[in-house]
């Protein structure tokens, strides 16, 4: 970690180097609350002042707020009154403080709160308010460090490698920003002039005063030449790419017994050895490529599965001379494999050329985005995106927008500039990052995409994945909902909107003032004037509301009276309504105006100039969008679907119309599934694997759903010995009976068990629920019982902000808290036993009946005189439980409760197939009480 005076070492010969003249007060303050005016005070203040790149002098007091400090301000703290008890109040200490700002930038980490609270302190002290500039580091690390997963000093400390002794103390958080400014006007001024200029014009459009920086690292830049690490494209800076090797090394010879597996493994890590299941899935893998045929295996956590097969995997792509394709459920699992590629390149000292494959809209459209710099009618969110987008670029290697950590508004932007097609133009495609993803395919022994990719790539007219040695296919049991959904069609009303307001633009904004302008030089009189183009758009707009209406008010008996959440089919007869058609006649009409109105001039490219063009495709951009929207309209609204096809509608009545969806889906991917695994049959063997494939005495059930044919072998292993021993499966029989009693009563009943399970384990719990409505509610009911609210933290999928990365990492940052998921948390997530010690099933996780798919899926099975429950809802539950299982114990020497309060598994004739799927027999019933005694009794043991 970087302390303050080694950094203040490290940088003491930059001093002269004419990078700021400007003095900065790094400020951090500690208080009682949030609110001067509602009497909270401030009982630590810490400055670190900064001249001439490097820190000159600290200053840091405790202050006595003059009234008695809040637990919760002393645990997050640690300033409790016997801190602060020989401490001045602030009126004492107010114009010292005053006196030590004036004349200084004031930077804190987010400066909206210090800033004001400081001035109000002030101002209550009779001192005057403090006047400057100041520069906000939140703001400024979401533009220079645009990847960081996180913006809390403590996400940036522990990414950036500064020293943040203690978070929320006043001395050490300063000291971490003050860290931080500096690692950021280095990194500023090493940016290429080019980006610098682009980022100082935005800057001016930023919340603080951020621009000073880019001024002052311009003045260091000028007359400096761009370095020869970057390439320009259309004046814009981007790290140029490494030419992919093409040669390959000399074959290695597959481990084929056990001791040779071992020095493989010991490569890796010294004290690994080779595990049984693993073993026996490297052989397997092994003969699957090496004979072209299909297996699926079965292997438990802790078994080394992603090492069983990838060791294989490389050695066969050695072999052949062709690339190995692995393919997993999402985007965030493809990177985590591409770690482990290089993690086991590392180990084995080998190089191992590896590509990663995703859709073509992950990756972004250059010209796109060259375009849009044209435009100034940005608001905040599209400044900072293009500013993060400006240096993110000039440190990508690949183009992938999900690397960029934007806000909401920011992603309707990388909405805007995600690439559409292959076609480029020739400046642009030495520079497209997704063109040069497809030559490194070519060049690659490893390929690794995720599912959707992976079924789409036989719909190119040119498919990547060809001649290959071999294909894994990782979360196996994932891959017929990822086919599902890769054809499922989905209508958003604010998705829908956010392309109106756009469309609007055409007929009042900038854009359409430009287009005038084009149209005047060039002496075209237009026959469509703006009044017509706004009245078309008015009357597209006015139908288009009035079928939302006709949705929205659409009563039926599906409406849940115990949730604000509908999903119904959309019938027939609601679709036949009139509205419909008048909505895509009067889109077409609109369509047609505004094409027409730019027609005159959208042929003359070679005599306009870059931003009369940019203008022009910006333009015809919208025009297009809406062409898409309306091919749209007509699949959801105006076709009759397919036999194997369902159609819902899904509204929350809390926030309509922004709830509302149309969905479009086919019941099964077993038919997309068959369409690619043909295609591989005959040229590579396939592995499809999982930890949980098996479903009780379905044990061909998700080989089943996918359409694998009986002649595919199965085969399934078990965890190593002892791997579940400290795992503690405990049933709660004194929960009330959630089929005969209401949803709040029941919900009030987990609220308790779940403050009682957190008080007892410390927190580090994981609430699973099925519904969105129970696990709001339920969060509501703990947060309204105080038990919890001081030492805990309570965070809510749904209610907390943030992706479900996001939550889980501030789960881990928690020494004491309770996350309540829903079903993204029920897999796919890693969390240590010093993190994560319970996880509780609110309910048994069957899919609710009237959930669309499920019944059109139900309805399939009766047809074929099959019981619905024991071929789909059963199965499907189980290994959704089997699921939330392997979140608790992923290592031998961890620990950990799995606690079920649905008493329908112990009162239920088919809970036995629940508890016999676990792969522990630990199993006790116990009561609510029972349940604390037997938790603490374990950790005392």
């Amino acid at each position: 970690m970087v302390s303050v005076i080694q950094f203040a070492l490290e940088t003491k010969e930059e001093v002269d180097d004419g990078m700021s003249t400007s003095k900065y007060a790094v400020v951090d303050l500690e208080t009682t609350g949030h609110s001067p005016s509602n009497g909270d005070r401030i009982i630590q203040i810490a400055i670190v002042f900064i001249e001439n790149n490097k820190i000159i002098d600290t200053y840091m007091r405790y202050v006595h707020p003059q009234r008695p400090i809040p637990p919760f301000i002393h645990q997050l703290t640690s300033i409790g009154d016997e801190e602060v008890k020989d401490a001045a109040p602030f009126e004492k200490i107010a114009e010292e403080v005053a006196d030590l700002l004036a004349g200084c930038i004031f930077v804190a980490h987010n400066t909206d709160f210090d800033v004001s609270f400081l001035q109000k302190e002030l101002v209550r002290c009779g001192v005057s308010k403090w006047h400057g500039k100041t520069i906000d580091t939140v703001e400024l690390a979401k533009i220079m460090y645009p990847t960081l997963p996180g913006y809390r000093l403590q996400d940036i400390a522990e990414s950036l490698n500064i020293s943040l002794k203690q978070a929320h103390r006043a001395d050490d958080d300063a000291e971490a920003t003050a860290l931080f400014l500096l690692k950021a006007i280095k990194k500023i001024k090493n940016l290429p002039k080019e980006t610098l200029n682009r980022m100082h014009e935005r800057s001016f459009a930023m919340k603080s005063d951020v621009s000073t920086l880019f001024y002052e690292a311009l003045k260091h830049v000028r007359g400096k030449e761009t370095s020869n690490d970057y390439a320009l494209f259309r004046g814009i800076p981007y790290l140029k790419s490494k030419p992919t090797t093409t040669s390959w090394p000399e074959p290695i010879e597959f481990p084929a017994d056990n001791m040779a597996k071992d020095r493989i493994m010991q490569k890796i890590h010294p004290s690994y050895h080779v595990r049984e299941g693993q073993a026996q899935l490297m052989d397997l893998t092994w003969q699957a490529f090496v004979e072209k045929k299909q297996i699926a295996v079965e292997i438990p956590t802790g078994a080394g599965k992603t090492i069983g097969y990838l060791v294989p995997a490389l050695i066969r792509a050695y072999e052949t001379k062709q690339p190995v394709v692995i393919s997993t459920y999402t985007n965030h699992l493809v990177d985590t494999l591409a770690e482990e590629v290089q993690k086991l390149e590392k180990a084995l000292e080998m190089t191992i050329p590896t590509t990663v494959v995703k859709g073509m809209a992950n990756y972004i459209s250059f010209g796109k985005f060259e375009e849009l710099l044209h435009f100034n009618d940005e608001v905040y969110d599209d400044s900072i995106t293009i500013m993060q987008l400006l240096v993110w670029l000039t440190e990508t290697t690949t183009g992938d927008l999900d690397e960029v950590n934007v806000s909401g508004g920011g992603q309707l932007f990388i909405d805007r500039i995600r690439k559409r097609s292959m076609r480029v133009k020739k400046d642009e495609r030495v520079a497209d990052f997704y063109t040069h993803t497809l030559k490194n395919c070519q060049q690659s022994m490893v390929l690794l995409t995720n599912h959707s990719m992976l079924v789409n790539d036989q719909q190119r007219y040119d498919p990547l994945f060809h001649s290959i040695s071999g294909l894994v296919i990782d979360e196996a049991h994932q891959m017929n909902q990822a086919a599902i959904r890769t054809h499922q069609q989905v209508f958003s009303y604010t998705k829908w909107k956010y392309v109106m307001s756009q469309l609007n633009g055409l007929s009042s904004c900038q854009l359409l003032f430009d287009i005038q302008d084009i149209l005047k030089r060039f002496r075209f009189n237009h026959k469509i004037s703006t009044e017509r183009l706004q009245q078309s758009f008015n009357e597209f707009m006015f139908a288009f509301d009035e079928s939302m209406l006709v949705l929205m008010n659409s009563n039926s008996n599906y409406d849940n009276k115990q949730s604000t959440r509908t999903v119904k089919p959309l019938s027939k007869r609601l679709r036949s309504n009139e509205i419909f058609d008048k909505v895509l006649r009067k889109m077409n009409e609109y369509i047609s105006v505004t094409e027409n109105y730019a027609m005159p001039i959208q042929n003359l490219s070679n005599e306009l100039t870059l931003h009369e063009q940019a203008a022009l495709n910006e333009w015809f951009y919208w025009v297009n969008e809406m062409k898409i929207k309306a091919g749209e309209w007509i699949e959801l609204f105006l076709e009759q679907p397919k036999s194997n096809t369902t159609i819902w509608m899904e509204k929350d009545s809390r926030s309509l119309p922004g709830s509302l969806q149309i969905k479009k889906s086919p019941v099964n991917g077993s038919e997309v599934i068959r369409d690619f695994v043909d295609t591989f049959e005959e040229e590579a063997g396939i592995v499809w694997t999982s930890g949980t494939l098996t479903a009780g005495q379905q044990d061909r059930f998700v080989l089943d759903q996918a359409g694998l044919p009986s002649s595919v072998p199965l085969y399934t292993f078990d965890a190593p010995a002892n791997f579940y021993e400290g795992a503690h499966t405990l049933i709660v029989e004194d929960m009330p009976d959630i089929q005969q009693v209401s949803n709040e009563e029941y919900i009030e009943a987990v609220a308790d068990a779940l403050i009682q399970t957190a008080v007892a384990i410390e927190g580090r719990v994981f609430a699973l629920f099925l519904s969105h409505d129970m696990l709001k509610k339920t969060h509501q009911a703990v947060i309204d019982s105080e038990s919890l609210q001081e030492e805990y933290m309570l965070i809510a999928q749904g209610v907390s902000s943030g992706s479900r990365h996001k939550l889980l990492k501030t789960f881990k940052q928690q020494k004491k808290a309770v996350l309540f998921g829903t079903t993204s948390f029920w897999e796919g997530v890693d969390v240590p036993s010093e993190q994560l010690s319970a996880v509780v099933v609110v309910r048994l996780p069957f899919t609710s009946p009237e959930e669309p798919l499920f019944k059109a899926r139900s309805k399939a099975l009766v047809a074929e005189h099959k019981n619905a429950f024991i071929h789909l809802g059963l199965p499907e539950a189980i290994l959704r439980f089997r699921q939330g299982f392997g979140r608790l114990i992923r290592s031998s020497d961890e620990q950990g409760f799995f606690i079920i309060l649905d008493r329908r598994i112990d009162t239920k004739s088919y809970g036995t197939s629940f508890l016999q799927a676990l792969p522990t027999s630990s199993v006790k019933k116990v009561s609510l009480e029972g349940l604390v005694n037997e938790i603490e009794n374990c950790y005392n043991d």
